[in-house]
């Protein structure tokens, strides 16, 4: 990876200070090689997942900006919002990545990087309840909204016309926790970012976006008045390439490419079953994922997709089983009764597995696992059709945000008519991965990891560790 000019070369851990530290200013990162970062604790911007990896898109973006300037990083977990900005005026630290809007206001007190994701302010509402149509529907109810949002410089213009708009503004890190009472019935609305109830939908089926209440915003990382202009100028030539190379691309199909895939019947349906059925297969996946190494809840997710984990589930093309095995694949895996829910789970898994091991070594993950289920539904050779596509168009074959652009042209003449494996209905294929995406999401919130207490192959070659 290309350096960035800087003094230090060091790469160093990642430090983090979960809260509150003295108001000092930060030292200059030249002396220090220890950039300091202002963030928060929310699923879109930096978390600790069920496996206890720190995940999230300003993470990675931190980690991969830290690692071209060569130095580590200090995280400043600010709870709540509100408190990020006046720490930053007092230079306590070099950026914050929190998923700061860029607005007028803002703009006089602070510097900004590029923008690297667009959002809008919206109100989310409970489908229990009517939608409300209009900003006039909801005066006079209770709205929250977290404290130090830019939704409030949208919420004060609404005021000028609506005197009697009030709202109740909250000290928290993110709306997650507002949007879990408003799901309760505990508050009559919430105002959200738009990206942020696209993800928390998927965990809370009975909210929607009513309206929006200001127009779309764009997100970056913000830098004190007088800050390092070294620094700055860095994170500038920083998100200028990652934009050109693809790189903040791939980032953003990561985190937020599948997530408005479901509806809230389909949300509302998982989370029945997974209450209901998936404790009866549970063990089941388990050991699937003791012979794969496969995540048990993604293999579930998986077999959600395919039968709504229905072990008598037939299809119209034959394919029979909780995870929808063709007699061909059955056979190859050796499973003897399709109808068997744990011979099928397990021949399931490593047909999965399989496909996961026949993909060039270059792809890395989680492309890798996006493209084997695609595989999955359509078969190895017309996914390889799908990657030829992407080539010709200059796309890169390896990437599951460029390869599902194609799965749709599978089925048109002009297109495989000049493919190896001819007409596929490709578009089953990216609906059923992002699908299973989003299911995996759910299970990763709710259900425990699975770390076997040994490993199953050394227990089948008699060695006990």
């Amino acid at each position: 990876m290309r350096k960035l000019p800087f003094t230090l070369v060091l790469l160093l851990p990642v430090v983090c200070d979960p809260g509150f530290i003295a108001d000092r200013p930060v030292a200059p990162l030249s002396q220090t090689g220890e950039l300091v970062v202002l963030t928060r604790n929310t699923p879109t911007t930096r978390y600790v997942d069920s496996q206890g990896q720190t995940s999230g898109l300003e993470y990675d973006l931190v980690q991969m900006f830290a690692e071209e300037l060569g130095v580590k990083v200090r995280y400043i977990d600010r709870q709540p919002l509100y408190q990020i900005l006046p720490a930053l005026r007092r230079n306590e630290a070099h950026l914050a990545a929190a998923g700061l809007a860029v607005t007028s206001d803002r703009v006089k007190q602070f510097q900004f990087g590029p923008s690297y994701q667009m959002f809008q302010p919206v109100l989310a509402y409970n489908t229990d309840n009517s939608a409300p149509r209009d900003i006039k529907d909801v005066v006079g109810k209770r709205i929250e909204v977290v404290k130090g949002t830019s939704a409030i410089e949208d919420l004060r213009a609404l005021r000028k016309r609506y005197p009697k708009l009030r709202w109740l503004e909250v000290s928290e890190s993110d709306s997650e926790g507002l949007l879990s009472r408003l799901s309760e019935g505990k508050t009559d609305y919430v105002v959200t970012d738009s990206h942020v109830l696209d993800v928390v939908r998927n965990f809370y089926p009975n909210l929607a976006r009513a309206f929006a209440i200001g127009d779309p915003e764009p997100l970056a990382w913000v830098f004190p008045p007088d800050g390092d202009p070294k620094i700055i100028e860095h994170a500038r030539e920083f998100f200028l390439r990652i934009t050109f190379d693809g790189t903040l691309k791939r980032l953003l199909e990561r985190y937020y490419g599948h997530v408005k895939r479901l509806d809230q019947m389909d949300i509302a349906n998982f989370l029945e079953r997974m209450r209901t059925v998936l404790p009866r297969y549970k063990p089941m996946f388990k050991q699937a994922q003791e012979l794969t190494e496969i995540d048990w809840r993604l293999l579930a997710a998986l077999g959600f997709q395919e039968s709504h984990w229905d072990p008598a589930a037939v299809s119209p093309t034959g394919v029979r089983g909780l995870m929808m095995l063709t007699s061909e694949t059955a056979d190859r895996m050796d499973v003897a009764n399709r109808m068997d829910p744990r011979e099928n789970i397990v021949g399931g898994a490593q047909y999965l597995l399989e496909l996961k091991d026949t993909l060039p070594e270059r792809i890395q993950e989680p492309d890798r696992t996006w493209l084997a289920l695609a595989a999955y539904n359509i078969g190895y050779g017309h996914l390889e059709d799908a990657r030829v596509l992407a080539q010709r168009k200059g796309l890169n074959p390896n990437l599951w945000v460029d390869v599902k652009q194609m799965l749709p042209l599978l089925s048109r003449y002009e297109y495989y008519n000049t493919l190896k494996h001819g007409f596929c209905r490709g578009n089953e294929a990216l609906v059923l991965t992002e699908n299973i995406r989003s299911y995996y999401d759910i299970l990763r919130r709710f259900e425990d990891p699975y770390t076997p207490s040994f490993n199953l192959f050394a227990e089948m070659a008699g060695e006990r560790p």
